[in-house]
């Protein structure tokens, strides 16, 4: 489908998951933002507070800046989680990701509370801790992206469980998700990627009542191709998506084609 120069380039569905294509990355990270902000207000006006997942990677600029400039959104009354976090990096690192989200969003929009990973000595008490702060209500909105191979937050491959029976849990990083963090310019070489992480699991995810997620950029093609069209596998964990009754993906053509 043809659409106007704001507008998807193509639009299609892929079982419950409705992808959107755009021209660039602006013009889809634009779209999603337009989305979380809408899902945001819903839960505002039904609900009176929202409560909120966000993914910390490049991939999500366009979208951050968008939600940052988005009208009627009262963030006092929004929560905000992040979806991981590395283990064994200082607390004032760069590529912290609650830092990331700090700097691209929370700092701007204020919102009434923020919850942070943060591993220290102990990841799995952390990770207890944030699960229990994740269980007080419903998430009413996950931010995501989708990793090129495939995961959905550090949910790689190789750890993946869509029937996972933790809600946070403590991974192993594989190969080929360390390597992408220094393509995105994260880490100067493979060797500064840290080998462990906090992670949402995939069924905290997919709980959530709203998703979005952007996913922009050449390298994710392979991904986004396995996502939308392969088998429903934790091979490509991102699969999942297209059982979600209210999921809405956002790319560009050089991610889709």
């Amino acid at each position: 489908m043809t659409a106007t120069n704001t507008g998807p380039v193509i639009e299609r569905t892929a079982g419950n998951l409705e992808a959107r294509i755009y021209r660039d990355r602006a013009a889809a990270g634009a779209a999603a933002a337009r989305a979380a902000a809408e899902a945001v207000r819903a839960a505002l006006a039904t609900r009176g507070e929202a409560r909120v997942v966000f993914a910390a990677a490049p991939s999500q600029r366009e979208t951050l800046v968008g939600l940052r400039a988005a009208g009627g959104i009262d963030w006092s009354r929004v929560t905000v989680f992040h979806m991981d976090e590395y283990i064994g990096m200082p607390a004032d690192a760069p590529q912290r990701f609650g830092r990331f989200l700090r700097e691209e969003l929370w700092d701007a929009v204020r919102p009434g509370a923020v919850h942070v990973i943060d591993p220290g000595d102990d990841p799995e008490a952390e990770s207890a801790r944030y699960a229990a702060l994740l269980g007080q209500g419903p998430i009413d909105l996950v931010c995501l992206g989708i990793g090129d191979n495939g995961h959905l937050a550090f949910n790689d491959p190789p750890v993946a469980d869509f029937a996972d029976p933790l809600a946070v849990k403590v991974v192993e990083l594989d190969d080929a998700c360390r390597r992408q963090q220094v393509g995105d310019g994260c880490f100067a070489e493979l060797a500064d990627v840290p080998a462990r992480a906090v992670t949402l699991t995939v069924p905290t995810l997919m709980a959530g009542r709203t998703l979005v997620a952007t996913v922009p950029g050449r390298s994710k093609r392979a991904a986004l191709a396995a996502a939308l069209d392969g088998p429903i596998s934790e091979s490509c964990p991102a699969s999942v998506l297209r059982t979600h009754p209210a999921c809405t993906l956002f790319a560009d053509v050089e991610a889709y084609q």
